[in-house]
């Protein structure tokens, strides 16, 4: 019997291992396929995370960090869907702050301006002033970024709807770059 090699071993294990990671996270791999095929054409695309009140009020912050001027913002770009999808996946670790903080956002609302039922509900110049009272807390860093990720990420994450986003900046999703800065192989004569 021929002894294995500690390198072969380790291939065949980490084989191994992928093989069976594969294997149990196949129905989320394909659900997760299908989810960015969706919000890649645009198509409206079911919250995971937050309920519809809850995405409204979000949806409301995330337009006040990236407004719609002349350009498309946060709401056209669908920011809300890359976050509720963000809170499933790759940032499940910050449902609490989120859960906690729209709390907070609409006891912060109701205490500065007691008529009013929601932030959503309010003119976007008393958002601001809710928003300025919040822009030290850990919820609003959390949203903050994570809006700006939703509005530059590719569109198959569930943000950027239409390229949104990187039409704001002028990027172009291509494989073809020119070089920087003008042309580097020139002959020298």
């Amino acid at each position: 019997m021929r002894e294995q090699s500690r390198r072969s071993f380790l291939i065949a294990s980490a084989l191994g291992v992928s093989a069976g990671w594969v294997a149990s996270n196949w129905p989320a791999i394909f659900e997760a396929r299908v989810l960015a095929a969706r919000a890649a054409t645009g198509e409206p695309v079911e919250l995971s995370f937050f309920s519809k009140e809850q995405a409204v009020e979000i949806d409301a912050v995330a337009s006040q960090i990236i407004p719609t001027d002349e350009t498309p913002g946060a709401h056209e770009a669908r920011c809300v869907t890359f976050i509720d999808r963000a809170l499933t996946t790759f940032l499940r670790e910050n449902q609490p702050v989120y859960t906690e903080g729209l709390e907070k956002l609409g006891a912060k609302t109701k205490e500065m301006f007691p008529g009013a039922e929601r932030f959503s509900a309010l003119t976007p110049q008393q958002q601001v002033q809710v928003l300025t009272a919040m822009e030290h807390t850990r919820f609003f860093a959390e949203v903050r970024r994570d809006t700006i990720m939703g509005m530059f990420a590719p569109p198959s994450h569930g943000g950027n709807c239409d390229e949104a986003g990187w039409k704001l900046i002028g990027f172009e999703d291509t494989l073809k770059f020119n070089p920087p800065f003008g042309y580097y192989d020139a002959r020298s004569d």
